[in-house]
């Protein structure tokens, strides 16, 4: 049968009979069991996790221009998207990926209107002449791929900069090192995830990825730094650190290596990183020829760490959920010789920190939607608060490094664009220096924000943002959609995006429930989203969404949810758990079968996060959170846009495509259940402007649909 099934796809994608656009077939289940520490786990759609296999990739490929068929069909969409482009418009520049070198030299990214991507400039000083240095639309322009830059890194004094672009979305990093003129110096580095410039600059380390192919199971593990020296080829490059270099270190296969040089104290660090916030941490000396030095371990707690040229500041959570700032003597360097440097804040975690010669600044976050300033010096033993211009949702700072007084902190909002200043401590004044030029938005002059809290399952109360016209009536008739994350301690926003407030100019109401799992409230409510807890991620979800309908803000009719990559967890738990309680929902590129995440290329090193199969509690909490095994045959499920990325290495595209399969099989109702993958394009990561509009107008437009809103119906017998 289902051979016959996948014949028919490859004769006709999707049939069009009249003016009826006919979905595909549904893909046939196959009998796969597994047993899991004596739990038995069918898997119906096993079979396509072989994406080398024709009959699969057709299977989607129905169902993608199905899916695209319908979202084209939808009224309203293409208006949606003339007036994301016309809001994108109104600013002639914006400028991402800032690097300011010690002598005061400019390497930017910046994107016009007319830009896809964003191009790298150069420029001396602030009030210097701009000069293009790389145009990724013309690099490799023969190609037929589309690059973006992913990382700017200029050597020290800006003489010189790294820069790594990737193909298609596949992070498949190739670093080209180009001069003040744009030249490029030497040849190109392939399968790049990170560099830094060694000591004397002419060289660079950098960590190399196992293989170009994203499936291949041995991409991601055992990963190496190597150093490069400017002029050789790669092929001459020698190991630097790694788990077989330096044995040691006890790197395991799933750990990430970084190597990188420090000015300051004229050393270099070697981080071991992983998924989970608590990096282990050595030093050795400049030339790597002495023995390296354990400074934190996994127990320690660190997050992070800044240096000067005296003293190391540790950004830790060991008893302290908040973050604490510990420093230590460059003499005697290690975190257990640390002493308290910023105390953990009552008012909520410590965002980042940053050092200048004249102190440590930090930002504090509450509830994750309102961020304060503040600035202790090396000399005071108590902080103060500097006041800022106005209200920040978010704030990011940014330094020239310990041995200069330059700090800048931009402001941004749910409402308000980011508003960029450089601070002197002497004066305590905040001048206006923007990188982006400024927009206005009038239309969304109107909106109210209102920052809440509501009391989820377990009487845990979770913060919740809602963004709406100050005119919608709470008579529950309004279109409401809800947008979280909810892991690796990632907080999320407040942030400024026309891109999403577009929703709210046809009268829709944007919802976003800070879940646990997320770092909003610290580490412990990270912990509280993470393995055996992950539950409470969704059903903070859940609660959003039964307040938002008890409240008269919308109805079940027209409430639609989504959220992307780790995220697809909580949209897919959410909508498998409550079928009831939503109209749509989206999740984009989505871990939607975690008990199958490790044997993709990018599970493993997410083990810390979600757990391992290889456990017997991990994997039941795994079970729990995947979507895919808990779709239940009979149950009637809301309408489903699931998009999976062909070229995606960080969630491989079969768990969309599997959730997708069995969602359409089991389902009952009449409502569309529709799978968008993209087969150039990857994670997200790197697309295109027009992408992203083409991706939020889809997302949007189909909700308004389904919410019965009159500007999205498609005629009755149009869609099958």
């Amino acid at each position: 049968m289902k051979r016959q099934i996948f014949i028919l796809f490859l004769l006709a994608p999707f049939f069009v009979i009249g003016q009826q656009i006919v979905k595909p077939e549904k893909a046939e289940p196959e009998k796969v069991v597994d047993d899991y520490h004596g739990i038995k786990v069918e898997d119906p759609y096993r079979y396509m996790e072989n994406l080398d296999d024709p009959e699969v990739i057709n299977w989607m490929k129905a169902n993608t221009n199905y899916a695209e068929a319908v979202l084209d069909a939808i009224p309203g969409k293409q208006e949606m998207i003339k007036k994301i482009k016309e809001m994108d418009s109104r600013t002639a520049s914006r400028v991402n990926n800032l690097n300011i070198t010690s002598n005061d030299l400019y390497y930017y990214l910046k994107t016009r209107p007319e830009d896809q991507t964003g191009k790298l400039y150069f420029r001396k000083g602030y009030e210097g002449q701009e000069s293009l240095l790389l145009d990724p639309d013309k690099y490799k322009a023969d190609s037929g791929k589309t690059y973006t830059i992913s990382s700017v890194n200029p050597d020290r004094m800006g003489n010189k900069v790294g820069v790594i672009l990737a193909p298609d979305g596949s992070e498949n990093g190739e670093l080209v090192v180009l001069d003040q003129s744009g030249k490029q110096m030497g040849e190109t580095l392939e399968l790049v995830e990170g560099m830094y410039w060694t000591a004397d600059e002419n060289s660079l380390y950098y960590l190399k990825l196992n293989s170009p192919d994203i499936s291949d199971m041995q991409r991601q593990l055992n990963l190496k730094v190597y150093e490069h020296k400017l002029g050789t080829s790669q092929s001459e490059d020698k190991e630097v650190l790694s788990s077989a270099h330096n044995p040691e270190l006890n790197i395991k296969p799933e750990e990430i290596p970084i190597l990188m040089y420090d000015k300051e104290m004229d050393l270099n660090f070697g981080i071991i990183v992983t998924v989970d916030r608590a990096i282990k941490l050595y030093m050795n000396n400049k030339d790597l020829s002495g023995e390296w030095k354990q400074l934190t371990a996994p127990k320690d707690k660190v997050k992070d760490f800044r240096a000067n040229s005296s003293h190391i500041y540790y950004l830790t959570f060991k008893d302290a959920p908040n973050f604490k700032i510990m420093k230590a003597s460059k003499s005697d360097p290690a975190f257990s010789n640390a002493q308290l440097a910023v105390a953990e804040p009552d008012l909520g975690p410590i965002d980042d920190f940053s050092l200048t010669e004249d102190g440590i600044f930090y930002t504090v976050k509450t509830n994750g939607v309102e961020t304060r300033f503040f600035y202790k010096s090396f000399d005071n033993d108590v902080a103060r608060e500097i006041k800022l211009p106005k209200t920040a949702g978010s704030a990011y700072m940014e330094s020239k490094g310990p041995s200069h007084d330059d700090i800048w902190v931009t402001i941004t909002g749910w409402t308000t664009p980011g508003k960029r200043y450089k601070y002197n401590v002497d004066s305590n004044e905040f001048i206006d220096q923007p990188m982006s030029s400024e927009a206005e938005y009038p239309e969304l002059e109107d909106l109210v924000v209102k920052e809440i809290m509501v009391k989820s399952h377990d009487g845990v109360e979770v913060p919740v943002s809602i963004i709406h016209n100050k005119n919608v009536k709470l008579d529950g008739s309004n279109p409401t959609t809800m947008y979280s994350y909810g892991s690796y301690g990632i907080s999320t926003g407040p942030f400024f995006s026309p891109l999403l407030l577009v929703h709210t100019l046809y009268g829709g109401i944007f919802v976003v429930p800070h879940v646990r799992g997320g770092g909003e409230l610290g580490d412990a409510w990270h912990r509280a989203g993470q393995k055996a807890n992950k539950p409470n991620t969704w059903k903070d979800a859940i609660a959003t969404a039964e307040y938002l309908v008890d409240k008269g803000y919308t109805k079940p009719e027209k409430l639609s949810f989504f959220g992307g990559s780790a995220g697809g967890i909580l949209v897919g738990r959410a909508v498998t758990e409550r079928p009831d309680l939503f109209s749509a929902v989206a999740p984009l590129v989505g871990a939607m079968n975690t008990v199958r995440m490790e044997e993709s290329p990018n599970g493993p090193v997410n083990a810390p996060e979600f757990g391992t199969v290889k456990d017997e509690e991990e994997f039941k909490a795994l079970l729990e959170m995947d979507s895919y095994h808990h779709l239940k045959e009979g149950t009637e499920y809301p309408a489903m846009l699931i998009t999976s990325g062909m070229n995606d290495p960080r969630v491989i595209a079969w768990e969309p495509a599997k959730f997708a399969a069995k969602a359409q099989m089991v389902n009952t109702s009449d409502e569309p259940i529709l799978l968008l993958t993209d087969f150039d394009s990857g994670h997200g990561i790197g697309d295109t402007k027009e992408e992203n509009f083409e991706k939020f107008a889809n997302i949007f437009s189909f909700f308004f649909w389904q919410a019965g809103h009159p500007k999205f119906q498609p005629p009755a017998d149009l869609i099958d």
